[in-house]
């Protein structure tokens, strides 16, 4: 929206992806130190945008406004009281909130003026009642800047009794975006330097000149230091984890994780304090409602992997079940025990203990989806009859009964979603509660999910400050990793492990690979597209991130069918990009999750900051953690230290 000293006249009722190893220097190296270093770099460089607060004003003493708020003052030159209400535009079927009420004035061309604090994270909508027949004067909708003053004028107009209300931008707000440009500015740049170094290093004269200044073994130590040519075969410790059909690992299944578990760690840790890093209040999607379902298709994807390379060895199916239930366990008694936000404050107290978790929902969906896999997959996929009439649809017809458990599944998330009785709310109420729907539900937040929740599980023991809080104002305990959402990561982890089908049944057949992909994006795109009527609060689900819904499976499904086109075309096929830096977290994927979960409030992750209230501030210390731990897994991988379990 256009901002400026524009004046705006409102009325009532008016609304708003090698070579050979001799040739070391011009390989395309699959990531180095260097790039870890750089992440940190342009992290660092962004601290000097730090956004200043004006520290004057033509018309008054400048307030002390903190992040994401703008000042407003109202100017009454009525005769009469008004109440001033606020409602966001991301607030659906909400209520006007009373903000303040700016007294009658004093006489003729003499208003009374009272100052507010307004959010400038979303656009907003002011409504001003004359009292006490408490009658809409008007009604204002605008996008208010961040640190920005403002002045609303309220009087009549020629002496009548039309009211008129007019908004003037006092003080230009500031752009709070530029750290973020700034910061990808740098990170491209210093990118482009990272590459025209590598391509200096692979001239025949700086190499000649290499191995004469210093040993020639260690030159090519430091020139190969990136993990050697990119089609040499990963070393048996690596390849071990999870082998790939064509009997390499695939680096873009790890690139594709470790780049939503980058995500992830960046908005847990703050993403800056920007509203689009972090999960929406209710329905719809920011940045930080892709990466963990992301991280779920993915290991759905590796299951069918490494269950079919297992498989293929000879390993026993009741070995892999009860490799399959150790390692659920393991999730779940690591989420429940270390990512608690209670250990760091004494024994653990069971009377406030949170049971449901990202690892615990992770250690469930691993459970249900490798069990699935362990009884369908096939011991050998190179005897079956490609010129069959059903070969095509190979990946679904040959794993039929986990396709009927997973239908029978999600049939039970609907029947309890839309048909389960919960005392004080309507029968398949989806909502946030609070002052949605107009406040008649406000103790119905996520109705079936979130009373399955309270009912099995008790208030105390779920997440206690969930997302709807700030916009919705809802009051009662809802957790995101819930009981009922649980089914449908289970569906988006099957979901992924067709995608590893694919790979398996048409491995080499890059282009046949990259279409099934692309064919099974664009059905579960109108999948979502039928479901939520392409709108945000309009259909039949919503896609939302609390309720892990059904549309919210489809189009992260959707999404992440397109990226992993994306990432195996780039990676895997042409080899054009070797995955670095998202590649070393992502084979380390759990030990960076707990770590950076466990380390959270600890330096050099985290340190005081001068000013609390800057974006710029908390961008940098968002992004030297995260840099820090693609750099710790980068020292890992060199060092051959995988964390399995």
């Amino acid at each position: 929206m256009k901002r400026g000293k524009t004046q705006s006249k409102f009325t009532k009722g008016k609304r708003e992806d090698g070579r050979k190893h001799t040739e070391m220097a011009s390989d395309k190296h699959h990531g180095s130190v260097v790039v870890a270093v750089i992440a940190v770099l342009f992290a660092i460089l962004v601290a000097p945008l730090t956004a200043e607060i004006p520290s004057s004003h033509p018309h008054r003493k400048s307030q002390a406004l903190k992040m994401d708020e703008a000042a407003l003052i109202v100017n009454n030159e009525l005769d009469s009281d008004v109440i001033v209400s606020v409602l966001s535009d991301h607030c659906f079927q909400c209520l006007f909130q009373p903000l303040g009420v700016v007294p009658a004035g004093p006489g003729p061309g003499k208003p009374s003026a009272v100052s507010f604090t307004v959010d400038t994270q979303h656009s907003i909508a002011l409504q001003l009642n004359r009292t006490p027949v408490n009658r809409e004067l008007c009604r204002v909708s605008f996008h208010f800047g961040e640190h920005g003053n403002y002045s609303l004028w309220v009087k009549n107009l020629n002496s009548s009794s039309e009211v008129n209300c007019s908004l003037v931008t006092d003080t230009e707000p500031i752009n709070s975006y530029l750290p973020i440009l700034f910061a990808a500015l740098v990170f491209v740049g210093l990118s482009v330097l990272a590459a025209v170094g590598k391509s200096i290093l692979g001239l025949q004269v700086v190499r000649n000149l290499l191995f004469r200044l210093g040993n020639a073994m260690e030159t090519e130590r430091l020139i190969n230091s990136e993990l050697g040519p990119p089609n040499r075969m990963m070393e048996s410790s690596t390849e071990s984890i999870t082998p790939a059909s064509t009997g390499r690992r695939l680096r873009s299944l790890d690139t594709f994780r470790g780049l939503a578990l980058v995500i992830m760690v960046f908005v847990n840790y703050g993403g800056g304090r920007y509203w689009f890093f972090r999960h929406e209040s209710w329905n719809g999607l920011t940045v930080a409602d892709l990466v963990f379902p992301w991280f779920v298709f993915i290991m759905g994807t590796s299951v069918s992997m490494s269950m079919s390379s297992a498989l293929r060895r000879g390993t026993k199916r009741t070995h892999l079940l009860w490799k399959v239930l150790w390692r659920s366990l393991q999730l779940f008694l690591i989420g429940v025990f270390i990512i608690n936000p209670n250990y760091c404050q004494g024994p653990l107290s069971w009377d406030a203990l949170r049971i449901p978790g990202v690892l615990q929902r992770l250690g469930f969906t691993y459970l249900v989806v490798a069990v699935l896999d362990l009884v369908t997959a096939k011991d050998r996929l190179d005897n079956l009859p490609t010129e069959a009439w059903w070969y095509p649809a190979c990946e679904v017809l040959l794993y039929w009964p986990a396709w009927l458990c997973v239908v029978a599944l999600e049939t039970v998330w609907l029947c309890l979603s839309f048909l389960l009785p919960v005392p004080g709310c309507p029968t398949g109420y989806l909502g946030p509660g609070g002052i949605g729907d107009f406040g008649q539900f406000p103790k119905c937040t996520g109705g079936a999910s979130g009373y399955i929740d309270r009912w099995i599980l008790g208030e105390n023991h779920i997440y206690q400050t969930p997302s709807p809080r700030l916009v919705y104002q809802t009051t009662v305990p809802y957790d995101p990793e819930g009981i009922l959402g649980s089914v449908n990561s289970v569906l988006m982890a099957f979901l992924g492990l067709q995608a590893g089908k694919i790979l398996l049944h048409y491995k080499d057949q890059h282009g046949k690979i990259m279409a099934r992909f692309l064919i099974w994006g664009l059905i579960l795109g109108l999948v979502s597209a039928v479901l939520t009527k392409c709108s945000r609060d309009h259909g039949f689900i919503p896609v939302n991130k609390n309720l892990w819904s059904l549309s919210y499976v489809t189009t992260l499904s959707c999404f992440a069918y397109v990226v992993l086109v994306v990432v195996y075309y780039t990676v895997d096929v042409r080899k054009w990009w070797s995955g670095a830096p998202f590649f070393y977290p992502g084979m380390n994927s759990i030990l960076v999750y707990v770590g950076h979960e466990v380390f959270e409030g600890y330096f050099p992750f985290r340190w005081k900051m001068t000013n609390t209230q800057s974006h710029a501030e908390h961008l940098t210390q968002n992004l030297v953690a995260t840099s820090l731990w693609v750099l710790i897994s980068f020292l890992l991988y060199k060092k051959k230290i995988f964390w399995k379990i």
